[in-house]
């Protein structure tokens, strides 16, 4: 653990220049004191470093000194595709082998190279979660994570809402994690159903988990992006089993494309029957689970009418109620 600690001390120094102790124990998670020893370490194993006083010093490499320390581990060459991302790598659990994988990158670049890496990083930043929005809480994607490197079936308690509403005890061979708009999602295999296309499981509605002691072999030609995009399609448009049907006003009609996005309003424009004699019409929109497309519904307003599926009528009424006792005409 030491030797990793003192070559990104190293890496930090060599791609950023000088930098105070604090700063080094901030960025290494480590104490000011471990900073002191760790320097004079690589000093007594003839590390060009010294120290800069003053209020802007620091320590720094002697001008023109580089190591060649620049190999990645194959922890972290396996986090390489999560650098820029480490909000995810650390919900992971490889915030650190992330880092450490970045400095050897920025290390090996040649000078001109390792400035424009880190304009880019001064320009652009990825935040996945949308507006006004929290991560879920998924306190079972670590171990979901370590059964996928493993190939390890697990066992999970999971919070469904179709085809109704409960919890379901389910065996699955973990193939694949995905990160969309915030969200985290596994894609399994399901041990009761040897044969048929991988699911989507949302990561927070798995109330249990537990690794199984067997392990299970990936299908040949498994792709997670190709499954996971066909997935997508298939929700987007309603292809997925769970829809719900609503009746809409010509307001409500014009509204989709904000609501529901231009994909999926353009999917729900083609379920439109004819106008009832209130002028309302029906349409059919697809149902991530009820709290979500209540959520749908509900800013739609008086524009729109859940019909069906019953669960989802039930959680708008006593949401409705409870507005109403909040504003009594």
């Amino acid at each position: 653990m030491r030797a990793s600690r003192l070559l990104s001390l190293l890496m930090l120094l060599q791609n950023r220049g000088r930098m105070s102790a604090p700063a080094l124990a901030a960025e290494l998670g480590v104490s000011v004191r471990t900073v002191y020893r760790d320097v004079e370490a690589l000093a007594a194993a003839g590390v060009p470093v010294y120290a800069e006083p003053g209020p802007t010093g620091g320590y720094q490499l002697l001008d023109g000194y580089r190591t060649r320390l620049t190999g990645l581990t194959a922890d972290e060459a396996e986090t390489l595709f999560l650098t820029g991302l480490p909000q995810p790598a650390a919900e992971l659990g490889l915030g650190a082998q992330v880092a450490a994988a970045e400095l050897k990158l920025t290390a090996a670049l040649p000078t001109p190279y390792r400035v424009a890496s880190s304009r880019i990083r001064q320009r652009f930043h990825l935040d996945t979660p949308g507006w006004f929005r929290e991560p879920d809480a998924v306190p079972h994607l670590l171990a979901v994570a370590e059964a996928l490197w493993q190939d390890q079936v697990v066992e999970v308690r999971y919070r469904r809402w179709f085809p109704e509403p409960g919890e379901v005890t389910r065996r699955l061979h973990p193939l694949g994690l995905v990160l969309k708009a915030g969200t985290w999602y596994l894609v399994a295999a399901g041990t009761d159903r040897p044969g048929d296309r991988p699911r989507t499981y949302r990561v927070s509605s798995i109330r249990r988990l537990r690794a199984l002691p067997e392990h299970f072999v990936r299908p040949d030609g498994f792709d997670l992006a190709t499954t996971w995009q066909e997935h997508v399609d298939r929700y987007e448009s309603a292809d997925t089993g769970a829809v719900a049907v609503v009746r809409l006003t010509a307001l409500g009609v014009d509204a989709l494309p904000e609501v529901l996005g231009p994909k999926a309003a353009r999917t729900a424009l083609t379920t439109l029957g004819p106008a009832d004699p209130d002028g309302r019409r029906r349409a059919t929109i697809p149902m991530e689970s009820v709290p979500h497309t209540a959520a749908t519904v509900l800013r739609l307003g008086a524009q729109a009418q859940a019909l069906s599926p019953p669960e989802l009528v039930t959680y708008l009424t006593e949401h409705v109620r409870a507005l109403a006792r909040l504003y009594p005409g």
